[in-house]
């Protein structure tokens, strides 16, 4: 907001505040006290080199996330048809279409807060993704639905990985994007990889990011559904995060 540099910062340079300045500021500090996350507070987030807007009614992108996208840099063809399922704030759809722009994507997402975020980051970004009101759990596929690559980074945290989360994430991100059932934990990956035997052309791919603790489930739910060379990649972090496989 002040406009200071790390330097500034570090040199503790002062700043004389304007009383509209010093309002905003006390605005700020209120909001965070509040434990809404600064992200929120800053109105966005930087992402593969862009900045997205984020705001309470989506998820905000983790940069675990962005090694997903840069996965999927390395491996899809360039026009590629893709769809991303459960976009939020559009930061996998349309960093897609920036890195691969004579790729066509496509975006579903089951809020229409999220996608009126998502296109405007879309539109600021001067991508190309087409974005559709969907909810995975009932849409059913037309037949010109055909795709070379389905991702997504659904819902998949456990209702009872609650009580070990911080407030700035509790109080403030979208419940829908974060939980699902403790008895259902695979649930959104399972509806995808039944979309995507309807979907996907042969040898398309399925790029998922998982919750850490299900990457050998969601492999074997995988080749369940008759999915070939699933396997499992670890993030920065050394965590089970991402689960490959074809159709």
């Amino acid at each position: 907001m002040l406009g200071q540099s790390t330097v500034d910062y570090y040199l503790g340079k002062d700043i004389i505040l304007s009383s509209k300045e010093e309002q905003e500021l006390e605005g700020i500090l209120s909001r965070l006290r509040d434990f809404e996350p600064i992200q929120y507070v800053q109105g966005g987030v930087n992402f593969m080199g862009h900045r997205f807007r984020v705001a309470p009614g989506v998820l905000i992108p983790r940069p675990e996330t962005e090694e997903l996208v840069e996965i999927m840099l390395k491996e899809i063809p360039a026009e590629a048809r893709i769809l991303d399922v459960g976009t939020g704030s559009g930061c996998i759809a349309v960093s897609l279409s920036k890195g691969l722009p004579d790729a066509r994507v496509v975006a579903w997402d089951v809020s229409e807060e999220a996608l009126a975020i998502a296109r405007g980051n879309n539109e600021a970004l001067q991508a190309s993704v087409r974005f559709a009101l969907c909810n995975v759990l009932t849409c059913r596929p037309s037949r010109e639905d055909r795709y070379d690559v389905i991702v997504s980074n659904p819902p998949y945290v456990l209702e009872k990985e609650r009580r070990e989360m911080e407030r700035n994430v509790l109080d403030w991100e979208p419940s829908l994007a974060l939980f699902v059932p403790d008895t259902d934990p695979l649930r959104f990956y399972r509806r995808i990889a039944e979309l995507g035997r309807e979907m996907l052309v042969a040898g398309g791919r399925l790029y998922f990011e998982i919750n850490r603790a299900f990457g050998e489930a969601t492999v074997a739910m995988l080749c369940e559904q008759g999915y070939a060379n699933a396997r499992i990649l670890k993030d920065i972090s050394g965590n089970d995060r991402f689960v490959l496989a074809e159709r």
